[in-house]
């Protein structure tokens, strides 16, 4: 249980630093503030065309920025093969509107990983790291991502605790759950609290309704850390920083300081948004079916009205449906 609970607290604190690492410098504004903070990250290469991202999904979504965030079940400070992505989130960003939406994929959920055949999600990042984890992603969902951030985080409490606690609505069911609260309400969470919130397992809705707390504490931070002076900013961010292990890089960030201010996350959802559990050697959450959970994802999150999914996504979807018999 202690374990369990453990991988729990990591998928937390990503949902935390989803985007942060763009928005928090952003605020700051200055080329110097930008480098000194930028050079705290742990940087990597990726070669882009083994990511799998197709000559549809280049040209259909070129109007969107499409970022892979993971939070990693490491033990130690290390983001090799090994580390399972206990939370998986694609934050989308119309380039336009400067909107971001955020996908939050369930960690069980089966699909086809490269070399592996038909499996959880999650263990993409274990068999080949961020690339294959990438890869995963546009070769079942139709996505064009080249860009991540890997975090193994484990002090949540102390960086909820350190931007002065978040606001959040609790309700009669959650309320029993969480320290120091004792009816439902609007409350400024303290670290111990917001984890608490963010781990609740015994309320209607199961891990799904966990995924979407995680979002909406995520969608919390982003709003306070915006308000931040250079100051308070400055701290917060040599506290995060060297945790991040990413392939944006600095004059990709310079890039995005025109804009990137007026960033609105507009939306957040949790996918697959059909499923049903199976026992096979192990559970899994089934997409019912990959095709349609795929295409509903493209006319929400891309506004693509007429897509239609890549022949891979549909043969993917078969071999699922014969692994499985879910066909509805």
């Amino acid at each position: 249980m202690a374990k369990k609970k453990g991988r729990k607290l990591k998928a937390f604190g990503i949902a935390v630093l989803v985007l942060l690492i763009l928005l928090a410098i952003i605020v700051g504004g200055t080329f110097w503030f930008v480098s000194s903070k930028l050079g705290k990250m742990q940087q990597v290469d990726l070669d882009e065309n083994d990511l799998n991202v197709s000559a549809q999904a280049a040209e259909s979504l070129s109007n969107f920025r499409n970022i892979a965030i993971f939070g990693i079940d490491s033990r130690e400070d290390t983001y090799s093969k090994g580390n399972r992505s206990d939370c998986i989130i694609i934050a989308s960003m119309n380039n336009d509107t400067k909107e971001v939406k955020l996908v939050s994929v369930y960690r069980d959920t089966y699909v086809q990983i490269e070399g592996h055949g038909l499996d959880k999600i999650t263990h993409a990042y274990s068999y080949g790291e961020a690339p294959l984890a990438i890869k995963t992603l546009n070769t079942n969902f139709d996505l064009n991502i080249t860009e991540f951030v890997t975090v193994n985080f484990d002090a949540v409490k102390e960086i909820v605790d350190d931007i002065g606690g978040i606001s959040m609505n609790i309700t009669s069911e959650e309320v029993s759950q969480i320290p120091g609260l004792t009816k439902a309400g609007t409350y400024n969470l303290t670290g111990e609290q917001a984890l608490a919130y963010a781990r609740i397992r015994h309320a209607e809705g199961g891990d799904y309704k966990r995924t979407e707390r995680m979002r909406d504490v995520l969608t919390a931070v982003l709003n306070k850390v915006k308000t931040f002076s250079i100051s308070e900013l400055n701290k917060f961010i040599d506290e995060v920083l060297p945790k991040v292990y990413t392939n944006i890089t600095a004059g990709d960030v310079f890039s995005m300081i025109p804009s990137l201010a007026s960033i609105k996350v507009t939306d957040s959802i949790g996918w697959p948004y059909e499923t049903r559990g199976i026992t096979l050697d192990r559970w899994y959450g089934v997409p019912v079916t990959l095709e349609s959970n795929v295409t509903r994802l493209h006319q929400e999150v891309f506004g693509e009205n007429d897509y239609v999914p890549s022949d891979t996504v549909k043969q993917i979807s078969q071999d699922i449906i014969d692994k499985t018999g879910y066909s509805e």
